[in-house]
């Protein structure tokens, strides 16, 4: 698997989207708005949302090495409360940025840190914790701009390596598949290509060569044929994976029965 983007880039791109989501909140008619891909939330709650997880993955990347999340963290999380005025909240939303991007770049990219995907392909690190902050931020972007109803395509760069973010945290996981086992081929337009295969030692994923240049064989797997795939672009499939639109907004091949499975499971941490 190739290298993920580096750590000074990591940083700049949650600053940009972070200031591209608060463009989306100071434009907003009413903090009031529901946020159509959030069930339930208004775009107050969004922010709230987003801006609790900053400091709490702040304290969490500033505390270091752990077994389990600090109580402080937890207790931060559970005691969030954003201001409802508007100027108020933009700059509580500005200053979570900050305290998180400040807790990583004291960290450095290699410090370990207690996270939730401990049994995924991802390591328990700040360098990790900073790829995936990318993803929450981008993907929950693009929910307050669904909210005003001007979405915007995720950025490229970002998408990009949101697919593959999002296959070695989110997807792989050492419990058993509990299905046959397969493998799911996911093509971007942009001309990256990767292979989740799962099975009775749970998901893994890896990079493979994209169509029509070699053999789909991911290291160490047979060079089987996946039972399905997918293909789009890199942004819409990191809005597939987080469920922001629906799984036939790709071009999908093989048995469709599979995603379903692979969507409707829920896998122990």
């Amino acid at each position: 698997m190739e290298k993920s983007l580096e750590f000074p880039v990591l940083l700049q791109l949650i600053d940009e989207r972070s200031a591209a989501f608060r463009a989306a909140v100071a434009a907003a008619p009413s903090l009031d708005a529901p946020v159509p891909t959030c069930p339930g939330w208004t775009l107050f709650d969004l922010v709230q949302h987003l801006g609790g997880g900053d400091r709490f993955w702040a304290v969490i990347v500033g505390a270091g090495p752990s077994e389990a999340p600090p109580a402080e963290a937890t207790a931060l999380r559970a005691a969030v409360a954003a201001p409802r005025e508007r100027e108020a909240l933009l700059a509580w939303l500005a200053e979570s940025t900050r305290l998180l991007l400040s807790a990583l770049r004291e960290a450095g990219p290699d410090r370990g840190c207690w996270t939730w995907w401990g049994t995924s392909q991802s390591p328990q690190n700040s360098g990790r914790v900073a790829r995936h902050r990318v993803q929450e931020t981008a993907v929950h972007t693009y929910d307050a701009q669904i909210a005003l109803g001007a979405p915007e395509p995720l950025p490229v760069e970002v998408a990009l390596d949101g697919v593959e973010e999002f296959l070695l945290t989110c997807n792989a996981t050492t419990s058993a598949w509990p299905h046959e086992p397969t493998a799911f081929d996911y093509h971007a337009t942009e001309g990256r290509s990767w292979r989740l295969t799962v099975d009775g030692d749970g998901a893994r994923s890896t990079r493979i060569p994209v169509p029509g240049t070699a053999p789909a064989t991911a290291a160490g797997e047979d060079p089987q044929t996946a039972g399905a795939s997918g293909q789009g672009t890199a942004g819409e499939l990191v809005l597939v994976f987080y469920g922001r639109i629906p799984v036939d907004s790709l071009k999908l091949d093989g048995d469709r029965r599979l995603f379903d499975q692979l969507i409707a499971w829920e896998p122990e941490q």
